[in-house]
């Protein structure tokens, strides 16, 4: 069995504009402690609004989860409204938003338990500067 605490973000920059996903993946012990970080992805995502990047960035994540056979998630998200909907709390009703929430839920089912946990961004500052490094790098800014 393999525990991990996942922590993702997503961001645009216009809202729509260029955007970027980061995911840190962290291993997690049987007390509920965290390791060091295990690892880190980033990605630009070329034009897109600011909750389809947060979806992206959690699949990117779940992606990587399953390569490394993980059992057990808690992901860490800053977007209340990617929470809830994941919940199902809050309905999904943008249509692009649909196949991503769809692409999440296939993905889930590999794996034992997931819980979803909404942060303050001031508690997934790693996250949200992969997000800002992906961009600046897909926009050409060094």
């Amino acid at each position: 069995m393999m525990y991990l605490s996942i922590y993702t973000d997503g961001g645009a920059r216009g809202n729509p504009g260029p955007s970027g996903a980061g995911a840190i993946l962290k291993k997690q012990y049987p007390d509920g402690s965290e390791g060091e970080i295990f690892e880190s992805l980033s990605v630009y995502l070329g034009e897109g609004t600011n909750n389809q990047a947060e979806y992206q960035a959690l699949i990117l994540a779940l992606k990587k989860a399953k390569d490394l056979e993980a059992t057990h998630l808690n992901i860490y998200m800053d977007s209340e409204l990617i929470v809830k909907q994941l919940r199902n709390e809050y309905k999904v009703k943008h249509p692009e938003l649909a196949k991503r929430f769809l692409e999440v839920h296939t993905l889930l089912t590999y794996f034992t338990s997931v819980h979803f946990t909404h942060i303050p961004r001031e508690q997934n500052k790693e996250a949200d500067k992969l997000v800002n490094e992906a961009i600046d790098q897909g926009i050409g800014k060094r």
